[in-house]
């Protein structure tokens, strides 16, 4: 008997679908209705006419595949929304929870096939309503998927390895540990992405070998977990009348289809170091534990972190995924593919390569940048400022947009494929989906303007390196490449000649030395290439120099330092600017040279002329640090010291490279040096006291907000005079009372608590790490010098300064200033050391302290110089310490009558507020500021060409006679 009209037909579906759509839906909703018993015909009805009747039509019209479930389970989407699933997001927990409980009554393989598929279909079709209607926003989507088939794995596994333990034992190690399948999940499952009709690619490893016990015979473990592993694909991979869970691919696996299928730790860890490819790095990228041992799975894949990321910077990941891509595309117009939204131009496999290409280059310094998921590591991009924020937003804009689409697509048929339809009604469903009714058009519009977009970024990403002209850049590399290839002394020496190096000789002989020194010697395939692919670049580039065979000199120890991490000459071949930088820089200073061929990572800071010769004022220098601690794991102290020393040594590159090109002036010179070292002095207090806290409490009361603690800074640091090798004289106080107790499990006294902070301050700060030490420390200024504490109390400072201390502690107390630490602390520090200072003095005993004290250091210090008619800049009769001792005589001598000349503890503003407060005339003082300031500057000039600090007897004459002659008047005369 047919069906009243009333149940068979929607009646007005023609009003709210495009007509192609709506004839479509309405037999799919009379084939539905003769499925249904007259309850569910009764519950349909209802629903449609309720206000959820859009998105069965959108569902309906979008996915045929969803209504072939339905038409298969009618009572499934009722299910769902008694359930009051089909409108809410499902817990983290729920998915693993519900199969657990619907696997619990399975007593077979077969039982356990039709549970989950049932699963997984009833979960799809979930899934596709909430995407088509927009119930869920993409990244719930994708994250659904992901844990519905964490669920199917980690599920199906558990079942099966008690299954097969049964039947076989149970596997262990040689040591009797039970052992099991670690199933890791590569690509899109690894980072919870998984589209809705993606494979899973996995790979299968277990921790370590041995054989099972227990069981009627022994297998070893390898064979028990292949037989598992093989088990785990057909319970999820085979197709049965109910379809099939998910697709298993397993060839990202070691040697791949031609591998075993499970392998050990030890094997995997071995085949990745011997053997391992630059696309399996990619494919680590992604790498997830997601069943079985977990913890064991995830300790390997922290062993795995350095073949995947490496710790110096990578570009030569730029030219894998540049052949990478290269490979796609020939595929694409092989197959025919300009249309497929993944791989074609502009689709989703570009945004990918873009994320993994920053990725493998700065993943192993820039933690953050091995994230899982895409759109994190697009915006950490952003927020590092490696891609500008307006490109960032096209990109994760593109992303949501392509990936809706390719559900889209997807949910159609429940089909593999990326490819747009050429179906009239699929691409008229395809439209509507994506929210533009029946405007096909407008649809194809908005997709060609995102993957324009996105092309337009891969290529500015991943293009080819910029090339000089055609007949230039042939012409110069046949000129090199010849010379190269002969390598006779001769014929590289009258080749260098012809290209204007100025001594052609040495330089040959240097080049030569190189080529056949034993390092070169040893290299082999790709890395031997690049390293003369390089070369001819680099040797035009000297071409440029005003010294070449000077500034080639300088630049073999850095190319001899990079022999082994090829990457960095991939770096500088991709770069031509850096490049000529480099060239540039170390033409400019061997300081930087030297720098650079100690630290290759610093080539990194080349690339961006702008961030290269500005230097951020103190807020901004300590906002970055602050930002790279925060993204390391707190008890990471090894990485946190190593973000210090990089952080450090990459901004006082930038001072140096600002200072020689002329864009930063002496003063600011040395104010940037100083300002870099307050913000990591700060920082490192910071990473000590955290890392004692951790260990034993706090010693400070409950409520109180301060640290009591500080650091204090002597000579060039206390004086923010500070230049590019300067030690750190540095003096540690506290002002707790002993009685007090820090509050951890393993409690310290005060006085012990701040020593041993102190003495974690000058670890992290002095610790050879990979990148050397942060800063060489002096702590002999302290109280007693080495025979002191190491941490002073306030209490005990303030009766040595004033009973015990020597006229020389009083004058190095000129120049100290609190540099981090309790703000309170240093405040009252401040007063104290204003009132040493002010002190009444019997000024012709001070004056001949300090002139005896001047003597002996002169005695002392001073090189055999002046024999070789030389003048020490800093210690030569009328250099720097003549006028920083006459500074440090008028602050002890006069500060009782004018206590605002120990406001500072810098030279220049001491000699200003000497005018200010009429104890030197104006026109004095500025001679003397000028003279200061002239010796600076040659110091900081000498020290960027590793010079010692002398010059000719006769130079800066004028200078040192004004200083003289001040020092005879002032020090001298009665």
């Amino acid at each position: 008997m047919p069906l009243p009209s009333q149940y068979r037909s929607l009646n007005i579906l023609a009003q709210e679908l495009p007509p192609a759509l709506a004839a479509d839906v309405e037999i799919q909703w009379q084939s539905l209705y003769e499925r249904c018993d007259q309850g569910q015909r009764d519950w349909y009805r209802a629903f449609v006419e309720s206000e959820h009747r859009q998105e069965l039509l959108v569902a309906f019209s979008c996915s045929p595949a969803l209504v072939e479930l339905c038409l298969r389970k009618p009572a499934w989407l009722a299910d769902f929304v008694l359930n009051k699933q089909l409108h809410s997001h499902l817990p983290d927990d729920a998915w693993h929870t519900e199969l657990r409980e619907l696997c619990a009554e399975c007593e077979s393989a077969e039982d356990l096939a039709t549970v989950l598929r049932d699963f997984r279909n009833r979960h799809w079709l979930r899934i596709v309503w909430r995407d088509l209607n927009r119930l869920a926003e993409m990244e719930e989507t994708v994250r659904d998927l992901s844990a519905l088939a964490d669920a199917c794995v980690e599920v199906a596994l558990a079942f099966l390895h008690q299954q097969l333990v049964a039947e076989r034992g149970e596997p262990r190690s040689a040591e009797g540990i039970p052992q099991q399948l670690v199933v890791i999940a590569m690509g899109k499952l690894g980072a919870r992405e998984l589209n809705l009709s993606s494979d899973i690619d996995l790979i299968f490893t277990y921790p370590e070998p041995g054989s099972t016990v227990g069981g009627p015979r022994s297998d070893d473990n390898q064979a028990f977990f292949i037989r598992l592993g093989q088990r785990l694909i057909q319970a999820l991979d085979a197709r049965t009348a109910d379809g099939f869970v998910f697709r298993v691919d397993m060839r990202l696996r070691p040697y791949g289809q031609s591998g075993p299928l499970v392998i050990s730790f030890d094997a995997l860890e071995e085949y990745y170091q011997d053997q391992g490819r630059d696309w399996e790095r990619y494919a680590l990228i992604k790498a997830r534990c997601i069943a079985g041992d977990t913890k064991e799975g995830d300790r390997l894949l922290q062993l795995l972190r350095p073949f995947v990321y490496r710790r110096y910077l990578d570009f030569s990941a730029v030219e894998s995924l540049r052949d990478m891509k290269l490979m796609i595309q020939r595929e694409v117009v092989r197959r025919q593919l300009q249309d497929n939204i993944k791989l074609g131009s502009g689709g989703i496999r570009e945004i990918e390569f873009i994320a993994q290409c920053f990725q493998l280059i700065r993943g192993g310094q820039e933690l953050n940048l091995q994230a899982l998921q895409l759109q994190v590591i697009l915006a950490e991009l952003g927020s590092m400022a490696y891609l500008p924020e307006p490109v960032v937003d096209e990109l994760q804009a593109a992303y949501k947009f392509l990936r809706n689409t390719e559900h889209a697509i997807q949910a159609w048929r429940d089909e593999q494929t990326q490819q747009l339809p050429d179906a009239d009604n699929a691409l008229l469903a395809l439209s509507f989906a994506m929210g533009f009714g029946g405007d096909v058009a407008a649809f194809q519009d908005v997709l060609a303007l995102h993957r324009q977009r996105v092309a337009a970024h891969f290529g500015h990403v991943i293009a080819p390196p910029e090339v000089e002209p055609d007949d230039q850049q042939h012409l110069s590399k046949n000129r090199w490449r010849a010379m190269l290839d002969d390598l006779d002394r001769d014929l590289v020496r009258q080749t260098l000649e012809e290209a204007g190096f100025d001594d052609a000789d040495e330089a040959a002989r240097l080049l030569v030395a190189l080529l056949n020194g034993a390092s070169v010697l040893r290299m082999q395939g790709r890395s031997r290439d690049r390293l003369y692919e390089f070369l001819p670049l680099i040797l035009e580039d000297l071409c440029d120099a005003d010294s070449p065979a000077e500034t080639l000199l300088r630049l073999i120890p850095l190319i001899e330092a990079v022999l082994r991490r090829t990457a960095y000459l991939v770096l500088l071949m991709e770069n031509p600017a850096a490049r000529k930088r480099l060239v540039v820089l170390c033409e400019a200073s061997p300081w930087i040279a030297r720098q650079l061929a100690a630290q290759p990572v610093l080539l990194d800071e080349l690339l961006d002329a702008n961030s290269l010769f500005s230097v951020p004022e103190k807020a901004g220098l300590s906002s970055e640090l602050r930002q790279r601690l925060l993204r390391i794991d707190s008890d990471d102290l090894e990485a946190q010291m190593e973000a210090l020393r990089h952080f450090r040594l990459a901004h006082v590159l930038r001072v140096a490279a600002s200072e020689v090109t002329g864009s930063l002036p002496l003063m600011k010179v040395s104010d940037y040096l100083t300002y870099i070292a307050e913000v990591v002095l700060d920082a490192v207090l910071d990473v000590a006291w955290q890392n004692l806290l951790d260990k034993y409490g706090s010693p400070v009361p409950a409520g109180d907000d301060q640290r009591h603690f500080v650091i204090l800074a002597y000579g060039k640091l206390g004086g923010l005079e500070l230049g590019y090798g300067s030690d750190l004289d540095l003096v540690f106080m506290h002002d707790l009372p002993s009685s007090y107790v820090s509050d951890g499990k393993r409690p310290l006294d005060a006085a012990t608590f701040f020593t041993r902070l102190g003495q974690r301050i000058i670890h992290i700060l002095t610790a050879a790490t990979r990148l050397g030490p942060l800063y060489e420390v002096d702590m002999r200024l302290r109280p007693s010098g080495n025979s002191g504490l190491l941490v002073s109390s306030f209490t005990a400072f303030k009766d040595y300064q004033n009973s015990q201390a020597w006229t020389w502690e009083h004058q190095a107390l000129v120049r100290v200033r609190a540099v981090a630490g309790d703000a309170l602390l240093a405040q009252k520090f401040e007063a104290l050391r204003g009132e040493i200072l002010c002190k009444p003095r019997d000024i012709a005993m001070l004056r001949d302290e300090v002139v005896n004290m001047r003597q002996k250091m002169r005695d002392h210090l001073m090189s055999a110089s002046d024999k070789n008619a030389e003048f020490d800049i800093k210690q030569g009769s009328g250099g720097i310490v003549d006028i920083e001792f006459m500074v440090q005589y008028a602050v002890l001598a006069w500060s009782q009558q004018h206590p605002p000349l120990t406001h500072y503890t810098d030279n220049i503003r001491i000699l200003e507020s000497l005018a200010e407060q009429g104890l030197i005339s104006a026109a004095d003082t500025r001679t003397l500021i000028d003279a200061y300031k002239a010796f600076r500057s040659q110091a900081h000039r000498l020290s960027l060409q590793e010079q010692k600090g002398l010059i000719a007897e006769t130079a800066l004459g004028t200078e040192r006679e004004i200083v003289s002659r001040f020092w005879q008047q002032l020090m001298l005369s009665p």
